[in-house]
């Protein structure tokens, strides 16, 4: 049994095509604009079997021929034993799976225990929260290790993967920054898109429901043009940087 935050039926924004979108409880990070702060604690939501959740993939069936099974949260991996289970169940019903994850409990020392969600996974979205490791930190409670020893598991087992980052005006919205980002992913090959969302503060009402203070709130609301604008700095570095690592490795 794994704990589920919730279920969206026809996800269009997590992976291609319409997907069937899990959202997990429990996560390790305090991402300061997190909007899903009560997928947290890790006895909330609720159990269900992956019988359950797959069954009810299979009611809307049709409308997932492009698109597939996606798991986000809270953070996924922190049900790794889960994970695994229903990404298995999952290939054998042919299903395209996605995993959402910023990887905050990843653990290098035990990287065997990931063999077989590894085997089982079509496609990662991967948040990089920051460039800068002490940034980092400060935004979301750990350092940037992490993510970036994950990206290279990913990279070992060549699994195609797409770089989401978060756009917040003050915090993630500078240049250099931008810059920055492509030159630290540049050593990775298996780097398939780059996806930059708009910072929101959507998610106030549920800090504020949760009695807890949502530092972020006298940053204004980022916009898609700006958005845009930053992909294109990433995405740029990054192909600049990977040819150079590539033709001096």
């Amino acid at each position: 049994m794994g704990r589920i935050h919730s279920i969206e039926s026809f996800g269009t924004v997590d992976g291609p095509g319409i997907r069937f979108v899990v959202f997990f409880q429990g996560c390790p990070l305090r991402c300061l604009y997190c909007h899903n702060p009560d997928s947290w604690d890790v006895g909330g939501g609720e159990e269900k079997s992956v019988d359950e959740i797959l069954n009810e993939y299979e009611r809307n069936k049709s409308f997932y021929k492009n698109g597939g099974l996606t798991v986000t949260g809270g953070e996924p991996l922190y049900q790794l034993n889960f994970l695994s289970e229903l990404f298995v169940e999952a290939k054998k019903r042919n299903i395209h799976t996605c995993l959402d994850t910023s990887a905050g409990s990843f653990d290098i020392l035990n990287q065997d225990k990931y063999n077989l969600l590894l085997k089982n996974t079509d496609l990662v979205l991967l948040d990089i929260k920051h460039s800068n490791n002490e940034a980092h930190k400060s935004l979301v409670g750990m350092d940037l290790k992490r993510p970036l020893q994950f990206l290279s598991l990913l990279d070992k087992n060549s699994i195609k993967v797409i770089i989401r980052h978060v756009l917040v005006p003050t915090i993630t919205d500078k240049n250099e920054h931008f810059e920055k980002l492509g030159e630290i992913l540049a050593p990775y090959s298996n780097i398939y898109g780059f996806d930059v969302l708009a910072y929101h503060k959507m998610g106030i009402e549920k800090y504020i429901k949760l009695n807890i203070d949502y530092k972020l709130s006298n940053i204004r609301d980022a916009n898609q043009d700006e958005a845009k604008k930053a992909q294109i700095i990433i995405k740029d570095s990054y192909i600049k940087n990977h040819k150079k690592f590539m033709s001096n490795s």
